[in-house]
C-alpha cells in the first residue's frame, strides 16, 4: 500500500485538529511493536537516483502546493514535509527488507511523539484496550508501573498485591533483562509487552538494585491483575487507615465507602492516608479524593496551550472527616493523581505529608483521536497545586522526612529496678487514678513490619494527646 505526498500532508494536518477524549494525570504505557515485513534487498552498490530524475517522490512533490491549498493548515512547514517524503520515499524502496508503508507512517508517528517526553505515545487499537484495562482496574500482567530515566527502564512503583509487588520489587528498581531479552535499546512499550503474557507463565526479570553488586533474578508468575483502588482497616481505637493503591474511575467513592466503615466501628480521632507507591490515575478521580477532606477552595489547575487545557478544580462537598487530625504518606513511587492529592492538602494546611519526595510527575496527557482506531496521547498541559507550585520533575516535598527503615529492638537490661521493686516503697491508694499504659507489642510490631506507618501513628497520637491538652483542668 503506497501513499501519496497529499496523503501524508492531509494526515498529519488532521491529526493536529482533532478533539480531545479526555485527560489523565498517569497511566502505565503501553504498546504492542509494529509487525515486522522483510524483503529482497538491493545491491549496496547501486548509487542514489539523481535528484533531476523524475522519481515517484518527484512526482508527488509537484502536486504538495495544490493539497497543501486545499487540505492544510497554512502553518504546517511544506519544504520540511517535502524532506519528509523523499526520507519516506527512499527508506521504502531502499531499506534492506521491504516495510509496507502503513508500518513506515506508524514507526514515523512514533518517532515523533518519542522525541518529545516520556509520556506521550501513539496508541493502535490494542494499546487503547489496554489503557482503558488499566484505568478500570482489571488487566494482564505483572504489577509494574515503569518509565523510562535516563536510558533505562526504571520502576516507577509496584502495585498492591500483584506478583511484582509479592516477589519484592521496589521503587528505583532498573530492569536490565526479560527472560533472554536484553532491555538495553528496547524502548518502554516493547519492554511492558515482553513483560505481559499467558496468566499462570512465568517471566524471570533482572534487575539492577542501588546497594546491590549483582544483579537480581526474580521470577514473576503472570496474572490478571485486579488492582483494588481503597483498603482500610482500623490501626488502634480511634485511629484509622486508609490505602489508595491506584486513581480509577471509582476511587472518589470507595474512599467515602471506607470512611462510613471506619466511622461504624466508633468515632476517629485521627487518620493515615497512604499513597505510597500510588503511580497515580485520573485526574478527576484526584479531584474527586482531594475533596472528601477539604471543605472548599482551589484543589489543582493545570495551563497549557490549547484553551480546553486551562481548568480549574475546586472543591465542591463539606470535609467528610470533619477536620480530624490527617497524615498522608508518600514515598518516591507516589506520582502524578497521588502526587495531586498530597499537593492539594499540604497547601490548604489539611494534612501533615510525611515520608520522602515524590516522583515528581506534573504533566497531564490527553487522547486525540486519529481515526476510529488509532489514537496518540499527547502530553497537553502542567498542572500546579493551589499555591500555585509545578509538581513536574520536583515533585512533593515532606514536611516530615521519614525514610523507610528497619527497626531492630534493643535488649531491656534485667538488673534495672523501679520504685515498686525496693522494700518498703509506698503503695499507691486505690482511690487514686492511674496512668493509662499503652499497648506496647501493638505499637513494636508496626514499628517492625512498618516503620514509616508506625510514626504517622505515633504522630496522630501526639497531636491528639496535645488536643486533649487543651481541656486540661487549669490551677
Amino acid at each position: 500500500m503506497k501513499f501519496s505526498l497529499p496523503a501524508f500532508l492531509l494526515i498529519f494536518g488532521l491529526a493536529a485538529h482533532q478533539p480531545a477524549l479526555g485527560m489523565e494525570a498517569s497511566e502505565p504505557e503501553t504498546q504492542a511493536p509494529a509487525a515486522e515485513s522483510t524483503e529482497p534487498a538491493i545491491e549496496p552498490t547501486e548509487p542514489a537516483a539523481p535528484a533531476a530524475e523524475p522519481t515517484a517522490t518527484a512526482e508527488l512533490a509537484a502536486t504538495a502546493e495544490a493539497a497543501a491549498e486545499t487540505a492544510l493548515p497554512p502553518r504546517l512547514p511544506l519544504n520540511e514535509l517535502r524532506v519528509f517524503a523523499e526520507a519516506f520515499d527512499r527508506i521504502s524502496n531502499a531499506y534492506v527488507e521491504e516495510i509496507d508503508d502503513r508500518t513506515l507512517l506508524e514507526n514515523a508517528i512514533k518517532g515523533l511523539l518519542s522525541q518529545l517526553d516520556p509520556h506521550s505515545a501513539y496508541l493502535d487499537k490494542s494499546t487503547f484496550s489496554d489503557l482503558q484495562e488499566t484505568t478500570t482496574g482489571n488487566y494482564g500482567g505483572v504489577g509494574l508501573e515503569v518509565g523510562m530515566d535516563r536510558g533505562f527502564i526504571t520502576v516507577i512503583s509496584p502495585m498492591d498485591d500483584t506478583p511484582a509487588e509479592k516477589a519484592g520489587i521496589e521503587s528505583g528498581d532498573v530492569i536490565i533483562q526479560i527472560d533472554e531479552l536484553i532491555v538495553k535499546g528496547m524502548s518502554l512499550d516493547e519492554t511492558i509487552e515482553a513483560m505481559r503474557g499467558e496468566p499462570g507463565s512465568d517471566v524471570v526479570l533482572s534487575i539492577a538494585r542501588e546497594g546491590e553488586s549483582q544483579p537480581l533474578e526474580i521470577t514473576l508468575t503472570r496474572q490478571i491483575i485486579q488492582v483494588a483502588s481503597v483498603r482500610e482497616r482500623i490501626l488502634e481505637d480511634g485511629f484509622g487507615y486508609i490505602r489508595i493503591a491506584q486513581f480509577q474511575s471509582a476511587t472518589g467513592r470507595e474512599v467515602r465507602r471506607s470512611l462510613e466503615k471506619l466511622t461504624e466501628e466508633g468515632e476517629l480521632s485521627g487518620l493515615v492516608l497512604d499513597l505510597r507507591n500510588n503511580p497515580g490515575g485520573l485526574l478527576q478521580t484526584a479531584v474527586e479524593v482531594s475533596d472528601v477532606f477539604i471543605n472548599d477552595g482551589l484543589i489543582v489547575y493545570t495551563e497549557g496551550r490549547l484553551s480546553q487545557s486551562e481548568q480549574r478544580y475546586n472543591a465542591s462537598t463539606p470535609d467528610q472527616t470533619e477536620g480530624i487530625p490527617l497524615i498522608v504518606l508518600v514515598n518516591e513511587g507516589t506520582a502524578s493523581a497521588s502526587e495531586i492529592v498530597a499537593g492539594a492538602l499540604q497547601d490548604h494546611k489539611r494534612a501533615v505529608i510525611m515520608g520522602m519526595s515524590t516522583f515528581g510527575k506534573g504533566s497531564v496527557q490527553t487522547v486525540l483521536p486519529l481515526s476510529s482506531e488509532i489514537a496518540i496521547k499527547l502530553t497537553t498541559a502542567l498542572y500546579f497545586t493551589p499555591n500555585g507550585r509545578s509538581i513536574q520533575a520536583e515533585g512533593i516535598v515532606p514536611d516530615i522526612r521519614v525514610e523507610r527503615s528497619t527497626v531492630t529492638k534493643l535488649k531491656s537490661n534485667p538488673f534495672r529496678i523501679k520504685e515498686k521493686d525496693l522494700a518498703g516503697h509506698l503503695e499507691n491508694g486505690d482511690d487514686i487514678p492511674k496512668v493509662k499504659a499503652g499497648d506496647e507489642d501493638e505499637a513494636t510490631d508496626l514499628s517492625v513490619t512498618d516503620y514509616q506507618l508506625n510514626e504517622a501513628l505515633t504522630l496522630l497520637k501526639g497531636i491528639n494527646i496535645l488536643a486533649k491538652g487543651k481541656d486540661a483542668p487549669k490551677g
